[in-house]
């Protein structure tokens, strides 16, 4: 057939549009009215609006391969007033995407330059400019739109990869099951993406189990549905199925995909045990321990809640167990829970049921529960005894006698053995037991100031053995109760009242070493047949106050007075209190203790205080004289003819030796007694040795005493040695006079400082000392009685 080109000019705005056509060859005067009738068809015809006219879409095939291809022309009616320049912008112009579509600027033809792709850009909406040469716009712009049509271009393609869903089993044919879809990017308007879906495959899982049509699919929405029955989870866990999908209806371009079905379980099989008997052992007094186990079978899926097992125990009345389910292996663990006595029962018989967590689906058979039957043994073992309470609570008075009996028939066995008794923890002795029988006794009276006794409680322990030395201790809490065991006792027992004062009087109390209800209050009275001079008046429930009742003349008096307690029975004691009645100031003190003594008219008189004090005086006096002789005769102890070692003195040597760590007077005496150090630093001696032992002082420059006056005459010393040993004591006793009426010398209690001898002194060595007599005229045999001390010395006199 022969293709032609219709252009079409109008005038005002002249445009020219071409179409395409694909009839046979017409006259040209048909032409006209048969575009003009096509634009009125279509109803997109030439609409004058303010002497502008509106084109209709201008439609272009996509994917064209006659490029390039004119679409349409353009004219200005001014063309007759000079050149007219046609210019073209747009999406395909000059926008993206560009060097789509050009115009002729001196005839006004648009044409595309290349094949155009719908699914990229649908349409175009292009401007058209009619200028002059100058620039000079003629005409208001015109609007092109270019539709592009649609070709079937584009193969449709599942959503997914893969589809999966999933089916219960036994479900009845037309039950949905899944949808599947897929998308075609041909225009949605037409047949091209006219979608149709099929089933073209299918395979069971596991293979060849199942081999009739299973499955239909909707061809227009994709939903797949069950046609068949016979989906049974047991014999077939899943499907999987190949899919088409066409345009145009089915007719057009097509793919392929794949939908995945599992067969999900249903709750159509009870569990039922296997086996349906079971023998068990259990040991008695144990609880929280598994006993054994049961197996049950359930075809339903494994791992769910139609195949996990619920079980129960149907004839357990003392609720001695309990069963539970493994969840790995769906297995019943049987557990006791309360311990089993072998002597109240040795054998239990034990039905149990079993059903699924999930209820049974109705299309499972109808069957009753299944049962087990257990028999479980009970073992005895030897059980430790038992006690009735623990702790064993024991109410007595504190006053208990020793031998009472506090408790017995405090534990039994439960193997009805026979059991030895005995007390464990006693820290104050205070009970007794008897090993055979169990009955504690006292052994003496409690206390209930003991240390051990917390909040009137004293707590002990017992210790109970069975014949199979199986043991069990109990704790004993000896709650003890209070009784009146001491009376209460008055204080002060002496004080002084106001001689003369009505309101004056000596304040009484009391303390009780018992507790309440047994010491508070206190009750305080004067026999009338003991004193008719005083009274007491009860101040509180604790006080009271004693006070004379006539006027009495100042001395000491003695009142009794009795104190009571509140215990039951109530217990007193009688007090004698001492009460000195003097005269007062006005502050209610006494004026003068010796004046009350004078003329006191009881006691001890103040003639005899006299008597006394000069009796010790005097005693004092004749203990001092007596340590004065004795001083005396000590210092001349040793006689003559008696040797310089030997004394009358019964005592032994080393006795009498005082060694005497002062070197001076202290503190005190340095008041008295001020050593000055009377010597020149430049007159200090070079030689060593030539200073003072332990005092820094050079010999020859000796301290002074304060206390005296300076530079007076020293008394003259013993200078001649003793011509005779015998003579020593005289020796020393001279030196030690003039010692002391030296007044240069430091006092007796200081350090004594001896003199350097140097050379040519006037005393002789100490060898002339014996130089008189012969060692033969001497006896040094004592020196040997006197001990090791003196034993070197003795050896040195061994006239052997």
């Amino acid at each position: 057939m022969a293709r032609r080109m219709l252009m079409v000019c109008v005038l005002g705005t002249l445009l020219c549009q071409v179409w395409s056509s694909a009839e046979p060859h017409q006259r040209k005067g048909d032409l006209l009215p048969q575009a003009l009738q096509q634009w009125r068809s279509q109803g997109k015809g030439v609409v004058r609006v303010k002497r502008d006219w509106i084109i209709p879409p201008i439609r272009v095939s996509e994917n064209s391969k006659q490029v390039p291809e004119d679409l349409v022309q353009i004219k200005s009616d001014k063309i007759f007033t000079g050149e007219v320049i046609y210019k073209l912008e747009g999406p395909g112009v000059d926008q993206e995407p560009k060097n789509l579509f050009e115009i002729d600027d001196k005839t006004g033809v648009i044409r595309s330059k290349r094949p155009l792709d719908r699914e990229k850009q649908n349409s175009f909406t292009l401007k058209a400019f009619a200028l002059s040469p100058s620039g000079e716009r003629l005409e208001n712009p015109t609007t092109i739109e270019i539709v592009v049509l649609d070709q079937n271009d584009n193969r449709p393609a599942f959503t997914q990869t893969q589809f999966v869903g999933t089916v219960a089993e036994f479900s009845i044919p037309g039950t949905s099951v899944m949808s599947v879809s897929a998308t075609d990017a041909d225009d949605p308007m037409t047949e091209n993406a006219a979608l149709s879906y099929s089933i073209i495959g299918q395979e069971s899982i596991p293979a060849n189990t199942v081999t009739k049509t299973m499955f239909g699919i909707n061809n227009q929405t994709g939903t797949i549905y069950t046609r068949d029955v016979g989906l049974d989870r047991e014999v077939v866990k899943g499907f999987r199925l190949k899919l088409q999908v066409a345009d145009m209806g089915g007719m057009g371009l097509m793919s392929e995909g794949v939908a995945i079905i599992h067969v999900s379980d249903i709750n159509n099989h009870a569990p039922r045990f296997s086996p349906a008997s079971y023998s068990m052992t259990a040991v008695e007094n144990r609880n929280n321990y598994e006993v054994g186990r049961v197996n049950v079978t359930d075809r339903d899926d494994e791992g769910t809640r139609n195949w996990e097992a619920k079980y129960s125990i149907s004839n357990d009345p003392n609720s001695h167990f309990s069963i539970h389910t493994d969840p790995t292996t769906n297995q019943g663990i049987l557990i006791v829970v309360k311990p089993l006595d072998y002597e109240a029962q040795s054998e239990y018989v034990l039905t149990l049921t079993v059903e699924n967590v999930n209820p049974l689906s109705n299309k499972a058979p109808n069957l009753p529960l299944s049962t087990a039957e257990v028999a479980v043994t009970v073992v005895n073992e030897n059980e430790a005894p038992h006690f009735r309470e623990e702790p064993i609570q024991i109410v007595v008075p504190e006053s208990v006698l020793p031998g009472t009996l506090l408790m017995s028939n405090f534990a039994f066995d439960p193997d009805n053995s026979e059991l030895r008794y005995e007390i464990s923890r006693d820290p104050e002795r205070w009970l007794d037991i008897d090993r055979d029988t169990g009955d504690i006794t006292a052994r003496r009276t409690f206390n209930m100031r003991s240390p051990y006794v917390k909040n009137n409680v004293y707590r002990a322990a017992v210790k109970v053995t069975d014949v199979g030395g199986v043991s069990a201790t109990a704790a004993v809490a000896i709650t003890l109760k209070e009784t009146n065991d001491f009376p209460p006792q008055l204080f002060p027992l002496s004080g002084s009242v106001c001689k003369g004062a009505s309101s004056s009087g000596l304040v009484l109390t009391a303390m009780d070493e018992d507790l309440p209800p047994h010491a508070a209050p206190f009750f305080f009275e004067i026999p009338d047949d003991l004193s008719v001079n005083w009274t007491v008046i009860q101040v509180n429930n604790t006080h009271a106050v004693l006070q004379h009742v006539v006027d009495l003349v100042a001395g000491e008096y003695a009142v009794t007075v009795l104190v009571s307690d509140s215990g039951n029975p109530a217990l007193g004691a009688y007090a004698q209190v001492n009460v000195t009645v003097c005269p007062c100031d006005s502050f209610g003190d006494c004026k003068s203790m010796a004046g009350t003594l004078l003329g006191s008219t009881v006691g001890i008189s103040f003639f005899a205080l006299i008597i006394i004090m000069a009796s010790i005086a005097l005693l004092l006096l004749l203990l001092l004289l007596a340590v004065a002789l004795t001083s005396c005769g000590r210092r001349h102890h040793i006689k003559k003819g008696t040797g310089l070692l030997v004394g009358e003195s019964e005592d032994d040597i080393r006795d009498n030796v005082f060694n005497y760590d002062e070197q001076g007077g202290g503190e005190e005496d340095e008041n008295a007694f001020n050593i000055d150090l009377l010597w020149n630093p430049h007159d200090a001696p070079s030689t060593p040795g030539s200073f003072y032992p332990g005092s820094g002082l050079p010999r020859g420059k000796q301290p002074l005493r304060k206390d005296a006056p300076h530079n007076l005459p020293s008394p003259t010393y013993p200078r001649r040695p003793p011509a005779d040993p015998t003579d020593i004591e005289d020796y020393i006793n001279d030196g030690l006079e003039a010692a002391d009426n030296d007044p240069n010398m430091p006092p007796y209690d200081t350090a004594l400082i001896y003199d350097y001898e140097g050379e040519g002194s006037l005393a002789g060595s100490l060898s002339s000392i014996a130089s008189g007599s012969s060692d033969g005229d001497q006896d040094y045999d004592y020196l040997n009685d006197w001990g090791p001390r003196f034993q070197k010395l003795a050896n040195m006199y061994d006239p052997r």
